[in-house]
């Protein structure tokens, strides 16, 4: 007599979990103004089809050519200068605030109140100088001193200044402790145990996380043209005001050519960091970009000038900020439609990547599988910051924009992660079923779905944790949120209610910064 089948013990807590999900996500349609019916109108994606249609063929005359040169030349340069900055900014900060060279965590003695609050005070800084989006940086220097490139600069050094010095102080508290407590106690200084000790060790890890923050800054300074700092997105920024989809499709190519150039040298930075002499040869090279980057600025810079001595003035605007109960419910509201936005952007993300990772894993062919990678490339490649204005041409001004670029740009991160997690897991279950006679869905759903479900839910998670962060921003191309109305508040030079707004970002990024180290620990 055949036993009947066992009920799967989890499907009880699966079938809770979902609907909790569920229920916590119902708010945010009625928040963003996102309803599912724009995902399956048929009317919306054709009007998108007929929208991207204008996009071909690319614009390629000679003069408009030359001039996306010039500006991609510019963005280059512009993300190279921008993290020279930021590290001659980040490597001081993480060197006064590493615990790792601290007196008290090396040796018995006890430490002066005066450095614990020195160090306080920079941690404290670089909490605002990378809880402050790059954009909004750049935003915030045009509007104080003019248009140019010389602002997306100051934006890139101020902001991955912030979080280099961060990480640049946790890759030496990663370090073996052993070599400084020796030196420690031997009487060496502060400086000696960085160069004898950590320095050696760090070395590798800290050029490959700077080598990644190029990459990172290249993004950022292809879109900060979008508040007149200059670059390919400057140009952007102008076609799309015009209407002009050729050009629109030319420098979407060359959006795509970028990303795939920085991913490019980010992997041969890697193989070069394996090779003996490859840390010297890339800070050479480092060094010798940076110095082309300089002399390529630098006409420019003379040529638009820039007003420092309105910095200071322009600063003194934004004080005391507006934290009066009138300005208080708008500024929530701000960022619960920010939240809203990041949750429902990276679910929808999620949603679509999963059967994008399908054949991007390889398993539907070959064909089908460079089909979906290329897919996947594009999706990621295009920066959100431009699919929010390409969102915002598609539906209009609001939220829902900034749901369907988050969901656009995310699903091209979340397939590739996906695909990769499906690549590395153990076929061995899968083939037993199917060799059992399961089918074959029924073997994917019982063999390797288990096993990648979890790493699934973490990049998700990881993911809804960075879209908090870029969901403040995007309302600076009229895609809703906090973004929305720190634009709108500089635009009608109401500079204090700019200044809430500003604390509103800063304290959504450090709250969100802090749940994601106590997650962390509690999985280690």
């Amino acid at each position: 007599m055949l036993r009947p089948a066992p009920r799967d013990p989890a499907a009880r807590a699966r079938l809770g979990w979902l609907l909790l999900t569920l229920a916590l996500l119902l708010p945010t349609l009625p928040l963003t103004q996102f309803t599912l019916s724009t995902l399956f109108n048929g009317d919306t994606w054709l009007s998108l089809a007929r929208f991207a249609a204008g996009f071909l063929p690319p614009a390629h005359d000679g003069d408009f050519l030359k001039e996306v040169a010039k500006e991609t030349a510019t963005t280059l340069a512009v993300a190279s200068a921008g993290l020279c900055l930021a590290m001659l900014l980040g490597a001081p900060l993480a060197f006064a605030t590493s615990r790792a060279l601290d007196d008290h965590q090396l040796t018995a003695i006890r430490p002066r109140r005066t450095v614990l609050a020195a160090q306080s005070l920079l941690r404290g800084l670089m909490v605002w100088l990378r809880g402050v989006p790059d954009i909004v940086w750049a935003l915030l220097f045009v509007r104080a001193a003019g248009l140019g490139s010389l602002p997306a600069v100051l934006a890139l050094g101020l902001a991955y200044g912030g979080m280099l010095g961060k990480v640049y102080a946790e890759i030496l508290e990663s370090q073996p402790r052993a070599p400084a407590q020796a030196l420690a106690a031997a009487g060496a200084s502060r400086w000696q145990r960085l160069c004898w000790a950590l320095w050696p060790q760090a070395l590798p890890e800290l050029i490959s996380y700077s080598v990644y923050r190029w990459e990172c800054a290249i993004r950022a300074s292809a879109v900060m043209g979008f508040v007149g700092a200059g670059g390919i997105g400057q140009l952007l920024d102008s076609s799309l005001k015009m209407l002009n989809g050729g050009e629109v499709g030319a420098l979407l190519l060359v959006f795509l050519l970028l990303v795939g150039l920085s991913e490019g040298v980010s992997r041969w930075s890697r193989r070069a960091l394996e090779r003996d002499g490859g840390g010297r040869r890339l800070l050479l090279a480092g060094g010798a970009l940076t110095a082309f980057s300089l002399c390529w600025l630098w006409p420019d810079w003379r040529a638009n000038g820039f007003d420092w001595r309105g910095l200071p003035r322009f600063a003194m605007e934004f004080l005391p900020p507006d934290l009066s109960a009138p300005n208080l419910r708008p500024l929530g509201q701000g960022v619960v439609e920010t939240l809203a936005m990041s949750a429902l952007g990276t679910v929808l993300a999620a949603l679509l990547a999963m059967p994008l990772a399908l054949p991007a894993a390889g398993r539907l062919g070959a064909a089908a599988k460079r089909a979906t990678r290329l897919l996947l490339n594009m999706l990621r490649g295009i920066p959100d910051l431009l699919w929010a204005a390409l969102a915002v041409l598609a539906l209009g001004l609001g939220p829902a924009a900034g749901v369907l670029a988050l969901a656009m740009h995310t699903a091209g991160v979340l397939g590739r992660l996906f695909a990769e997690t499906l690549e590395n897991a153990p076929p061995q279950a899968e083939q037993a079923l199917l060799n059992a006679g399961a089918g074959r869905i029924a073997a994917f759903c019982y063999g390797p779905l288990p096993m990648v479900a979890s790493q699934w839910l973490a990049y998700t998670l990881y993911r809804w944790e960075n879209n908090i962060r870029i969901a403040t921003v995007l309302g600076i191309v009229g895609a809703g949120g906090l973004g929305q109305q720190l634009y709108l508040a500089l635009s009608l030079f109401q500079q204090q209610a700019a200044a809430a707004v500003i604390l509103a970002m800063v304290a959504l990024s450090w709250g969100v910064e802090q749940l994601s180290r106590a997650l962390r620990r509690r999985m280690g």
